[in-house]
């Protein structure tokens, strides 16, 4: 069996390790605010994850990927050392991959991005040396770990103080519930649908100018309005619910919206994240097949597949522990709080997509559960769980930079 073949079967197994530990610790969080808020139950969003996050990854998770994850390499220096390459790459995924396991074992909401950035940056500088990371790109990343949950976090504090102003702290919560929810319906359907139109169907070779984008997302919103509309229709208001929790009814109708949210946000996040997975195995196959490095790598479905099918595993096996992280030891969680969690995380990457930004879905959602415990006052909030948090964060990257670098030496020592 020739080399060629081995890296080519390597890089399936890897990349299918780490998109189980992105399903195990990405998908989790992103599900933990509808799991926590108790729109839907672990089964629910386990199926809801595996139809979307799939969707997601397999229709717009990319046929054309970008070799080099984010632009951290210089391709000219890789291009010199195209089996270096590989086995940094084959480092990169088992590093990732290690790590994501370890972070959800322990219930830490890390972020995938970083950790496969941390990797790619680990190996490139024993492998190809200092020069060949672009050191510029690695620091915007790490502006964006203190960006995006700052973000993030004020846009769910506002919305939060929105909804207590607008129905909680009004002389009839329900009705006003049903008077401005569907225009918060239309506002998730409509960022949601810009996160999608933005971040993932221009893989698909689906690209619209900024102005189309905008009013195919405007037409989204107002369906899913429709539809939210209805179902809020159909929902029976018990008195009798409202004994031990003041506002059970509202929280109702604002589970609706945690579904829609749900769904969207795990399509999206689907279609965004699988490439942290697929791009390093595409590269890898790539430069086996042809044996020289591109800048860019044509995606064999296969591997969309691997990677879609990763995903759900990962999540249904092991996302229980970042699941709890997020959905209850932040903050107590409802669904009128997962709402405004979700639509300014989404928010938050719709802007980032915008400005080039490098944001992590992790710490965007972190920031928002922050943002909506803190609407309700500091203590609102588990103050040692978001210490901890903060502290997986900082570990993030220069673990999987060591990681990598041991794999990669382990790696050459076998084929070199």
């Amino acid at each position: 069996m020739d080399h060629a073949t081995i890296f080519i079967f390597l890089a399936g197994a890897l990349g299918l390790f780490m998109a189980w530990g992105i399903g195990a610790n990405d998908v989790a969080n992103a599900m933990g605010t509808s799991i926590g808020a108790k729109a839907l139950t672990i089964k629910q969003a386990i199926v809801i994850a595996a139809i979307f996050e799939f969707a997601g990854a397999f229709l717009a998770g990319g046929q054309v990927t970008s070799t080099i994850r984010k632009g951290i390499i210089d391709s000219n220096v890789a291009a010199q050392a195209p089996e270096l390459l590989i086995y940094g790459m084959l480092a990169s995924l088992i590093a990732a991959g290690v790590w994501l396991v370890v972070a959800s074992r322990s219930g830490w909401p890390v972020s995938t991005t970083h950790t496969i950035v941390g990797a790619i940056v680990g190996f490139a500088v024993v492998g190809l040396g200092i020069d060949a990371v672009s050191w510029g790109k690695v620091g915007k990343i790490v502006m964006s770990w203190v960006v995006s949950p700052v973000l993030s976090g004020t846009l769910a504090f506002i919305l939060m103080r929105s909804v207590q102003k607008l129905i909680f702290n009004t002389d009839d919560p329900i009705k006003m519930a049903k008077k401005y929810v569907p225009f918060y319906i239309f506002a998730t359907g409509f960022m949601i649908a810009l996160v999608t139109l933005f971040k993932g169907l221009k893989h698909v070779g689906l690209e619209y100018s900024p102005a189309q984008n905008y009013g195919i997302a405007f037409v989204v919103g107002l369906i899913i309005t429709g539809f939210g509309i209805f179902f809020i229709s159909k929902l029976k208001f018990d008195p009798s619910d409202d004994k031990d929790f003041h506002f059970a009814n509202v929280e109702k109708i604002f589970g609706i919206l945690m579904v829609v949210t749900s769904c969207a946000i795990a399509f999206a996040h689907g279609s965004n994240d699988v490439a942290n997975a697929v791009g390093p195995m595409a590269a890898v196959i790539s430069i086996a097949n042809e044996g020289v490095v591109t800048q860019k790598s044509t995606m064999p479905i296969w591997i969309l597949f691997v990677g879609g099918i990763g995903i759900v595993l990962g999540l249904a096996m092991y996302g229980r522990k970042v699941i709890a992280t997020i959905g209850n030891n932040i903050t107590e969680l409802t669904p009128s709080r997962g709402f405004a969690c979700l639509l300014a995380a989404s928010t938050t990457v719709v802007i980032a997509s915008g400005t080039g930004l490098p944001i992590s879905t992790t710490h965007t959602l972190v920031g928002a559960v922050l943002g909506v415990g803190l609407a309700r006052g500091i203590g609102a909030l588990n103050l040692s769980v978001v210490g901890t948090i903060f502290m997986s964060w900082i570990i993030t990257l220069p673990a999987g930079a060591f990681l990598a670098i041991f794999f990669f030496y382990f790696f050459k020592g076998i084929f070199g």
